[in-house]
């Protein structure tokens, strides 16, 4: 039975949703998603902490072929404060990478980094 070309772009979809949904984004879809092995929490500021400041920081970033995060940027943050602890911890972070038909892949992923006075 042939496949219809909208069926690979459906798999597609539903793979971006579910990961999207489970507090990982992934930009591009691919036969296997980067998969944290190593995550270092970032260092909640003193002052916001000690007044109760809670946010998160929303990153972007590429995961190469060896795992590494490369070039994280900020795509959204609900207090600047938080934005360097979490670049600073995001580079720290190693993951299994993506994979393409069996090989290793750079791929663009966004996670979500919580920042709870509480913790």
């Amino acid at each position: 039975m042939k496949q219809s070309p909208l069926s690979g772009l459906a798999s597609a979809m539903v793979l971006t949703l579910v990961l999207a949904m489970g507090g990982v984004t992934i930009v591009r879809a691919a036969t296997e998603s980067p998969v944290p092995v190593r995550m270092v929490p970032p260092e909640y500021p003193y002052e916001l902490k000690r007044n109760g400041v809670t946010g998160v920081v929303t990153l972007t970033f590429e995961v190469d072929e060896k795992g590494n995060v490369v070039d994280p940027k900020v795509q959204k943050s609900t207090n600047p404060g938080f934005e360097q602890p979490a670049l600073e911890a995001i580079v720290k972070w190693k993951f299994k990478p993506g994979r393409k038909d069996g090989a290793p892949v750079k791929m663009k992923i966004g996670v979500p980094l919580q920042f709870n006075s509480d913790s």
